[in-house]
């Protein structure tokens, strides 16, 4: 079996600020921006990763995630569609801030200082287990970490999208630079004496020097030619194009293309990229679906992940509970909390029971940073959803030490771990709703919504 296709580098979040000037500042003269719109998403490494998974591959991303509010949302946006191996990162996150008038570019603000920090134990074996691996270098530090490795990752095709303050690509399958990178490493010389002395520069089996609406120039050790942009290139944002670039590559080497196949179908991908609109057509996260999490699950399990789930009412949120999550999200790569819905709580509980209604309880575990999805059951049990899940490991507090779990049979079947984990002393939903019902104007407040 092949292995993912993982993205090992710098990730950003890229942030555009959309309105409309029809009026400039009396005190300055400078463009007066209304009616603006906010758009975030991931960028750099992050952005690569996605537009690959969005080919329908198997991708791992590896990279620095600061722990800030920025990093953490990045996290939650790129965990929707992918498996994400958090590397440490000195500092806080970069965000890069464009500001647009009618789709142009008008400015940019940088903020941010991130760097990152060591690979972790759990990120070599990902790296090993590779079908392909690109190299995102955005300057950020996670290049040089790879540097360091490439000598021991050869049985496999490798990428190197560089920047110009990273590290110089070591030897690999193929270095993916823009023109401007390439000149500034080789002299001023036409695209295919700059691709010809680099490739000589760094070795390698070949480099593609992206020329923008002119397409790529392409050369190996069995010589060179230009990849033309294929069909009319429309204008456009060209924001993320040579992500694209480099992502179409590595796929078409992952499936068994040589260099120069690579080249032309990556030529492709990017000029179709700009021309259906870039960056903007990247949806915008939106809760997910049973079936989305479900996806999300196979995704990782697929990419030699471990998935971790979890069950239970969660009514009325405590300290226990966020406890419990945040142990069990350190036992893998996806956490799936499986919820009884309202009937199935209250036939469990009986009257009176949930206090909180299903949609609200999955909106509040959703915003928990530990929670990757949450599948909602009717039925008594969640054996049946475990059965869909097949999760690697179910966890359970200590509480059910020596009891029977009804998933149990299931827990068998789908060759599940059960793992204990302590509970918080003195921490239930039985003991707030006891202590709720002493302020019985709150208590009839809150339950306000329930009906017969």
């Amino acid at each position: 079996m092949t292995g993912p296709l993982v993205v090992i580098g710098d990730t950003l979040l890229d942030c555009d600020l959309d309105g409309r000037s029809d009026r400039v500042a009396p005190d300055s003269g400078a463009p007066v921006v209304e009616d603006v719109s906010e758009r975030v998403r991931p960028g750099g490494a992050g952005l690569a990763a996605l537009l690959a998974a969005a080919d329908g591959a198997q991708v791992v991303l590896v990279t620095p995630l600061g722990d800030d509010p920025d990093g953490r949302l990045l996290h939650r946006l790129l965990a929707r569609h992918l498996m994400v191996v958090p590397l440490p990162m000195r500092g806080t996150t970069v965000r890069k801030t464009r500001i647009r008038v009618g789709g142009a570019t008008v400015a940019r603000l940088d903020s941010g200082d991130g760097v990152a920090g060591d690979l972790t134990d759990r990120a070599l074996p990902v790296l090993r287990r590779a079908g392909a691996i690109l190299v995102s270098d955005y300057g950020r530090g996670a290049a040089d970490l790879v540097a360091k490795l490439l000598p021991g990752l050869t049985d496999k095709p490798v990428v190197w999208d560089p920047h110009p303050r990273g590290p110089l690509p070591p030897e690999c399958t193929m270095v993916t630079p823009n023109l401007a990178e390439t000149v500034a490493l080789t002299g001023a010389c036409p695209p295919a004496e700059a691709a010809r002395r680099l490739l000589a520069m760094l070795g390698g089996e070949a480099v593609a020097v992206t020329l923008g609406a002119r397409g790529a120039r392409f050369h190996s050790g069995d010589g060179g030619f230009h990849v033309p942009a294929p069909g009319r290139v429309t204008s456009g944002d060209t924001c993320g194009a040579g992500d694209r670039f480099a992502t179409a590559a590595a796929a078409a080497l992952l499936g068994g293309a040589t260099c120069a196949e690579a080249a032309v179908a990556a030529t492709a991908a990017a000029t179709a990229f700009v021309s259906d609109g870039g960056v903007a057509t990247i949806p915008a996260s939106a809760p997910e679906g049973d079936a989305d999490v479900l996806r999300r699950a196979d995704r990782v399990r697929r990419a030699g992940g471990r998935v971790v789930a979890t069950g239970g009412c969660f009514d009325l949120l405590h300290a226990g509970h966020v406890s419990l999550l945040r142990r069990a999200r350190e036992l893998g790569d996806l956490l799936v909390v499986c919820l009884n819905s309202d009937l199935s709580v209250r036939r469990l509980k009986g009257k009176g029971r949930p206090v909180s209604r299903q949609d609200d309880r999955t909106a509040v575990l959703n915003a928990l940073e530990d929670v990757d999805g949450v599948v909602v059951f009717d039925e008594d049990t969640p054996a049946e959803v475990i059965r869909a899940l097949r999760p690697h490991v179910w966890v359970k507090g200590s509480d059910y030490a020596g009891r029977a779990l009804p998933e149990s049979a299931v827990l068998a079947d789908v060759g599940a771990e059960l793992v204990l984990l302590d509970t918080v002393p003195e921490r239930s939903t039985t003991r707030l709703i006891t202590a709720a019902a002493r302020r019985p104007d709150l208590w009839k407040e809150h339950r306000c919504w329930e009906t017969s």
